[in-house]
């Protein structure tokens, strides 16, 4: 059967044939691209779901690590000796682990820290340390170190500090009787020879044959030594004190020869040889003659002390500037480094038999003058201690 041509008529025209396949060719064509997009689609949807897929294996497995550690960084901080508590930006605790809760000896997290706690710390003498009273009657001290974080929060170490702080206390109650006992031992050391020698002289006083010049020599003897310790008792009270004997123009060179004939005795048998090398002229300079004097016979006998037979004790002063320099030199044994930097502080002593307060008082007269003192050595190499002190006019 023929089919007859279509009369299809829009605004009364006809459809030609050809127009007609053109347009279904172009449909067809549009389908087919349709049909591969769609397809092309859908396998960029199956490659993203891949992606995805990968992707959240990767976010499942950073969040189970995240946990895992959050987890632990908990466990870690309820197991800290020390107390960690968090602020917001109101001073509210937001977060304390159990050794702050038992620092505090109570629940911190919602507690407003300037209102509940702050009020109970009391500030001591030493930077981030407080006392904390708790209502038993319990004092403890504590160190608290605050730490800044983004956003106006805080995080506050806290450590219970309270057997350290006890420790440092009966060691300073220690030290403090330990120097007591230092200076008690030193002061018997200084009084010790002058004592035994006026009662040797008074001794002397009870013999039933003893003359008359002899009674009233022994007699001056026994009081010029007493009044020596009167001197040396007086001279104890002025250095511990902090105070100084009455000053008065001192001539150095004379101080310096007094003190190498009062020293150079005692080297029994002359073994060591004696340097002494002075100005021709005086030597001024403002200070208590006797106290100079004893300083100078102190560091002369640390010299004397400290060499042998046959080793060399120099005495040298000289003018330097707007000062005296005078120089006491040895070449015995000399010191250690750490010997050196002790070497003036009191009781500080490397003789069994010293108590340490030789050169401290030598310091602190030199010091008193407004002088200096200082000392080079090394061990073998001998000793040379070196005074500046201010010229008189």
């Amino acid at each position: 059967m023929e089919a007859k041509p279509v009369d299809a008529t829009a605004g009364g025209d006809k459809i030609d044939r050809a127009e007609l396949e053109q347009a279904f060719s172009l449909f067809n064509e549009a389908s087919r691209q349709l049909v591969e997009s769609y397809q092309e689609l859908e396998q960029q949807v199956g490659s993203l779901t891949q992606e995805l897929a990968v992707a959240n294996g990767a976010l499942r497995q950073q969040f189970e690590e995240k946990a895992a550690l959050s987890s632990r960084l908990e466990t870690l901080l309820a197991a800290l000796p020390g107390g960690v508590v968090e602020l917001d930006g109101d001073n509210q605790v937001l977060t304390a682990n159990p050794a702050a809760s038992a620092i505090f000896g109570a629940a911190l997290i919602g507690l407003d820290w300037h209102e509940a706690i702050e009020p109970e710390l009391v500030a001591t003498s030493v930077v981030n340390e407080w006392q904390l009273l708790l209502p038993d009657g319990v004092e403890k001290r504590l160190s608290i170190v605050t730490s800044q974080l983004p956003g106006g929060e805080r995080i506050l170490l806290v450590h219970d500090v309270s057997e350290s702080w006890r420790l440092r206390r009966q060691l300073e109650q220690h030290k403090r009787l330990a120097s007591m006992g230092e200076m008690a031992a030193g002061l018997a050391h200084q009084l010790r020879t002058p004592l035994a020698t006026a009662l040797l002289y008074t001794a002397n006083l009870a013999r039933p044959q003893l003359g008359e010049a002899d009674r009233i020599k022994f007699g001056e003897k026994s009081l010029a030594r007493l009044r020596y310790l009167e001197t040396l008792i007086q001279n104890m009270l002025l250095f511990v004190r902090g105070q100084q004997a009455e000053f008065e123009q001192v001539d150095l060179v004379a101080v310096a020869e007094e003190a190498i004939q009062t020293v150079q005795p005692q080297d029994a048998g002359q073994d060591r040889v004696w340097q002494l090398s002075l100005p021709a002229g005086p030597a001024w300079v403002r200070a208590n003659r006797k106290e100079l004097t004893g300083a100078l016979i102190n560091l002369l006998e640390n010299a004397l002390q400290a060499t042998g037979p046959g080793q060399e004790i120099a005495l040298a002063l000289q003018q330097q500037g707007v000062a005296w320099r005078l120089e006491v030199a040895d070449q015995g044994c000399g010191m250690a480094e750490a010997v050196r930097e002790r070497l003036f502080e009191p009781f500080f002593t490397t003789r069994k038999e010293g108590t340490g307060l030789g050169l401290a008082i030598v310091r602190n007269l030199v010091t008193a003058l407004g002088g200096e003192i200082d000392v080079v050595s090394a061990p073998g190499e001998g000793a040379r201690f070196t005074i500046l002190l201010p010229v008189a006019h």
